[in-house]
């Protein structure tokens, strides 16, 4: 199946704004939350620093590694976004737009914050 350079940007704004939405955004934090422990730690200066623990056992080991890890899990949401066009490209569309609009949006934002500051 050949795409075109939109739909790969389309794809790519898409995966990268699903996998922040698993790995780190709080509405998620359910979803991690089995699998995951947030251990808080002050640092030298007195700031609370969040680390991520994987819990222990085979599966909930394994899905741990893989929602602390973000680039792992960019492969695997670009791999659904990519077999859900594929096989529903109806139910897709809406989901990718979607996805690549707040994606693009959250990267304008990161810009903006960084002129501002």
């Amino acid at each position: 199946m050949d795409i075109t350079p939109m739909e790969l940007l389309i794809f790519a704004l898409a995966s990268f704004r699903l996998t922040r939405l698993i790995v780190f955004d709080k509405i998620t934090e359910f979803l991690r939350k089995p699998f995951l422990e947030e251990v808080e730690e002050k640092d030298e200066n007195g700031e609370i620093e969040v680390f991520l623990v994987v819990k222990d056992g085979k599966l909930r080991g394994f899905l741990g590694e893989l929602l602390s890890c973000y680039w792992c899990t960019g492969v695997w949401s670009a791999v659904f976004l990519y077999l859900l066009y594929y096989f529903y490209a109806s139910l897709a569309t809406p989901v990718l737009l979607i996805l690549a609009v707040a994606g693009l949006a959250a990267i304008i934002e990161s810009l903006v914050q960084k002129l501002i500051n």
